[in-house]
């Protein structure tokens, strides 16, 4: 996870300073309130999907980020927490963009009692929509979020129905209250990330032109980002941070494979010889994208490049 750590005082600098050295295993930028306009801070940061733990008063992180807030399903998470480091407080994305677990961590690295508001998480109650998250759905219906929610914080049990458990491959997921109908409004679906994007790139190809890049070529093709189940490449591409920057805006895993078992995916795929000398095997993006969607996927979306960038998708068979 990016996380953006803006400092509204002196104290809270130095707290974001310890704090940064503690989130290992996330890349962290400490953001000083008078470098950059805390506006252009948090437009910019809404705009990529990256965290942000305010470090200061709650009146005016609300105020810095509220022209912002568009959608709890794809907000990224925001923190505050104090200059004395007291509390940690998730305020926005607290279950879809990991806002909870994120203000967990802080806790657990820096001793600050966490305030989780979200009523499920409180309640000890089903939440639906973490039950996605973890389990790589996507909501269909968006709507159920608050029914199923308000069954489970009123007592009623919660049915998870499945073609079959574990499933053998992707398949829709429907939660219910235990009136149990499929027409019960306490109902919600999620289903399964439909497609899988196949992504080749020169080196240091920034977020930004990767996504404009992609999200043209899936417009074209009619295909909504929000069915994107995976974003796929080569492991010599693992590091790519516009790659991986993609992924984390999508909410979605990277995928990697090695050029020898990109080799060996099935089907009929563009040949380049230059990517071949490069990279080891003719094709990226198209072969990346067929193995991520799994057996039996069919590609929707051949080769598309365009400054130094290629871009596939593949649909799973579900």
């Amino acid at each position: 996870m990016r996380i953006r750590i803006i400092c509204l005082t002196q104290r809270g600098a130095e707290l974001g300073s310890r704090l940064a050295d503690a989130l290992h295993g996330h890349e962290t930028e400490i953001c000083y309130k008078h470098e950059t306009p805390l506006s252009d801070l948090c437009s910019d940061a809404f705009a990529k999907k990256t965290a942000i733990v305010f470090i200061g008063a709650m009146g005016i992180a609300v105020r810095l980020i509220a022209p912002y807030v568009r959608d709890k399903l794809t907000d990224p998470p925001v923190i505050v927490m104090d200059e004395m480091g007291l509390h940690v407080i998730p305020v926005l994305s607290g279950h879809m963009g990991g806002a909870n677990a994120l203000a967990l961590k802080i806790s657990a690295a820096t001793g600050a009692d966490p305030v989780i508001t979200t009523a499920t998480d409180i309640n000890g109650a089903f939440a639906v929509d973490l039950f996605a998250k973890e389990n790589g759905l996507r909501i269909a219906d968006r709507e159920g979020i608050a029914r199923v929610s308000s069954s489970a914080l009123s007592g009623r049990s919660v049915t998870i129905t499945i073609k079959d458990y574990p499933p053998a491959e992707p398949v829709d997921v429907i939660i219910s209250d235990d009136s149990g109908a499929y027409e019960n409004l306490a109902s919600i679906r999620l289903c399964p990330g439909k497609y899988a994007v196949g992504i080749g790139c020169r080196r240091g190809k920034s977020f930004e032109e990767i996504l404009k890049f992609a999200e043209l070529v899936l417009d074209e093709s009619g295909i909504d980002p929000a069915y994107i189940g995976a974003v796929a490449t080569i492991d010599i591409k693992a590091d790519e941070t516009g790659i991986r920057a993609l992924a984390e805006y999508w909410k979605v895993p990277v995928i990697t494979y090695e050029a020898s078992v990109l080799a060996r995916a099935r089907g009929e795929f563009t040949s380049s010889d230059f990517v071949r000398e490069k990279v080891g095997v003719d094709n990226v993006s198209e072969r990346a994208a067929v193995l991520a969607a799994g057996p039996g996927s069919r590609l929707v979306i051949h080769k598309q490049a365009a400054n130094g960038i290629t871009i596939a998708a593949a649909e799973r068979k579900i």
